[in-house]
Formats: C-alpha cells, structure tokens, sequence
C-alpha cells in the first residue's frame, strides 16, 4: 500500500482563514473531498498527532472508512516529551482510534528531519515554518540518501521505517489550492530535480486520486 506522508500547516485559523481567506465551510468540504480521493486510491497515510491540515485530513480519512493511519512521534524525547500530542494519539474516530500504529523517531530533532521521508509520497498541504522545516530536509536529507555526498548514500542508517525513494521514486505532491504561492520557489525546483525528486503540482481532489492511482501501479 502506497504511503502518503501528509506535511502542513498546524495553524488552520492563522493560514487558512486568515491568510488564504478560505471560510471554514470551504475548507472542510475540500479536506472531505481530499480524504475521499485518499480512500478511493486505497493509500494509507502518515502524520504528526497534532493540530493542523494533516490532522483534519486524517480523521476525514478514517470517517470515510480509509483502512491505515500512522503517527509518527518521538517517544524518547527528553525535552519537549510528547505530552502535549498525547490528546491526538488517543483520538478516535467511529469509536476506533484514529491511529494504527505509530513509529518512533526518537526526538523532536530527529522527528522534523525525517518525516518526509516516513512516506513513498509527500503531500504538501500548505507553506508555514514547520511544513518548510519537514520539507526542506527531507529533501536535504535524501540528497545525502542518493549519494550526493561522498560516502553516504544508505537510506537505513536514517530509520527502518524511511520510505522515499524505496518503492517507487520519491514523489513531492503539492497541493497548490492552500499555497498563495500556488507553487514551491525554482530553487527549490532545481534542487529537487538534480537529487531525481519526482515534482507534481496538484489543483484539485479528483487530479490527487489520479496521481495516486498513477503512482501504484
């Protein structure tokens, strides 16, 4: 099953509301046709347990009857802790807990380097600091993961549960309906292309669960 690795803003008034000036009516029906696109491409998903897009996305997922949802957090983090997301790793959604199983990153540090790589695919859900943080060193990271610097080029000295580049060619979805940039800067572009980053601008649900689709098979 493809897995998708869902990075976004955690601040849906700030963002949405505010900055993108999308009424929350609108943005739920949107993130229910998102989830729906995720449930027909039969993919599973990935995510912080926390407030925010991915989050929304992912209880919408399950309330369609999506099968897999993993949390990544950092269970031996001996700074932050993760008390503060305990309430989202306990959700539940049709009295069933919204996450199946969740993966350990060790710490916070570790947690924002790999989380775009926990996944076959990244969905780019909005441009805030710690979506670009997420991003950026996946990307970063994946480079090193190609060999682009000498003598490292082991995708499994990162963590077990790295998926980029494994099973299909690591893939960058952006979903430009919640960036008012509606796309990532060419820098970014070029980078991404010279690492063999596949790159793919999405403008609606029904173009997601085709990519998706595309991508599976």
């Amino acid at each position: 099953m493809l897995r998708i690795s869902l990075i976004g803003p955690g601040d849906l008034d700030f963002h949405f509301y505010n900055l993108l000036e999308i009424p929350p009516e609108a943005l739920e029906s949107e993130v229910k046709k998102l989830a729906k696109s995720f449930v027909e491409a039969e993919v599973e998903l990935e995510l912080t347990p926390s407030e925010g897009i991915a989050f929304e996305l992912a209880k919408s997922y399950k309330k369609q009857g999506g099968k897999s949802v993993i949390g990544s957090i950092p269970k031996s983090d001996k700074g932050y802790g993760i008390k503060h997301i305990e309430p989202f790793m306990n959700e539940t959604v049709n009295r069933k807990p919204l996450f199946n199983r969740f993966i350990d990153t060790g710490d916070w540090r570790q947690q924002n380097r790999l989380k775009a790589l926990l996944g076959d695919v990244v969905l780019y859900l909005g441009n805030s600091p710690g979506a670009d943080l997420e991003l950026n060193a996946g990307i970063y990271l994946f480079k090193l993961m190609k060999g682009f610097k000498k003598g490292i080029s082991d995708a499994k000295y990162l963590h077990p549960e790295v998926r980029a580049g494994i099973n299909i060619p690591y893939t960058i979805l952006v979903y430009c309906p919640f960036l008012k940039s509606k796309t990532l800067s060419k820098e970014t572009e070029a980078y991404m292309e010279k690492y063999g980053i596949s790159l793919s601008y999405i403008e609606n649900p029904k173009q997601l669960k085709e990519k998706l689709q595309e991508l599976e098979k």
